[in-house]
């Protein structure tokens, strides 16, 4: 992993006051309320520094994470929050080597955790009506240097999968129990079909519709999260939460 900041790489600054900006790093200067920090000067330095803006008020560069990328990308749509996303990753089984199939990507929120995860010799196979959507995505992707390992699909799920024997699909659609006995076929032997959705009346009908096509192991999970302040004699939640986003369903093919 690169440890020297070079132009063109991202950077994670961070104010006293815990704002947060994702910038690539080039020859200029950003404005913000607590000062102005010249970027350029940030070129040869290590990550991990405190840097000073023109206020004389500390700001904090560190590496970008995974999460970061993600919660600051641009979005064409909803994306699946990275509290989702860590739960589809470990209890899909998605790993090095993984073949994924997703459908209905949105601004590859998902599909940028996934991409981290399987390379370097896995693949996403990711399918997308919305030509607008595909271009943010192939974007979001880009920065990250993760497009080689996405291939992404100006296609119809309900008009069929390409692949054939893949690890898992999931599935992030209006209608997924119509794609459901689709994806079947896609998918190998005890392979897990994850599907998300974010009304209760969807997953009843998706749960039918695995059950009816063969699935076992069904399960139906939602994630909530709240973050605390912990502070010297000032310790509590914080105001703010991530709570509900959508339910997740996890089903495993049998033959």
């Amino acid at each position: 992993m690169n440890k020297i900041i070079q132009e063109g790489d991202h950077v994670l600054l961070v104010s006293e006051r815990g704002r947060r900006w994702l910038l690539k790093v080039e020859d200029k200067q950003f404005h913000t309320s607590n000062g102005i920090v010249n970027l350029g000067e940030l070129i040869g330095k290590s990550y991990g520094i405190t840097v000073k803006s023109s206020m004389n008020l500390n700001f904090y560069v560190f590496k970008p994470l995974i999460h970061d990328y993600i919660m600051k990308s641009k979005r064409g749509s909803q994306i699946i929050y990275p509290k989702d996303s860590a739960l589809i990753l470990l209890f899909g089984g998605i790993e090095p080597g993984s073949r994924v199939i997703e459908s209905g990507i949105g601004s590859a929120g998902l599909t940028m955790a996934l991409a981290n995860v399987v390379r370097p010799e896995g693949k996403i196979y990711a399918y997308e009506i919305r030509e607008d959507f595909i271009k943010i995505a192939q974007k979001n992707l880009t920065r990250l240097k993760l497009d080689g390992y996405v291939e992404i699909k100006h296609a119809n799920a309900l008009e069929g999968f390409s692949e054939r024997d893949v690890d898992v699909i999931i599935l992030d659609l209006a209608t997924p129990w119509d794609v459901i006995p689709i994806a079947r076929d896609s998918l190998k032997p005890s392979g897990m079909l994850i599907n998300y959705s974010p009304t209760i009346d969807q997953v009843d009908k998706a749960v039918h519709a695995l059950l009816t096509n063969g699935f076992k192991e069904i399960r139906t999970i939602e994630t909530l999260v709240r973050e605390w302040q912990v502070q010297k004699n000032k310790v509590r939640p914080l105001g703010r939460m991530v709570g509900h986003t959508g339910w997740i369903t996890f089903a495993r093919k049998l033959i």
